[in-house]
């Protein structure tokens, strides 16, 4: 299981979260990541959830396997 939060101050809304994790990270109308505080995410996206976090290029995306 990974838990992923997002810090809004921050995501600069260039969206590459979503762009390569979609069915993981949304998006707010501004193009913000907008996921609830300590997003469960299940074993089977793993790969996919460390890959969005990876892509922003402010780092406010923290992605932790428990």
């Amino acid at each position: 299981m990974i838990r992923i939060s997002v810090d809004r101050d921050k995501c600069m809304g260039h969206a590459r979260c979503a762009m390569v994790s979609p069915d993981i990270f949304q998006l707010d109308e501004n193009g913000y990541a907008d996921m609830p505080d300590d997003a469960v995410v299940p074993d089977g996206q793993r790969v996919r959830a460390l890959e969005g976090a990876a892509a922003c290029p402010e780092r406010a995306i923290t992605a932790v396997c428990e």
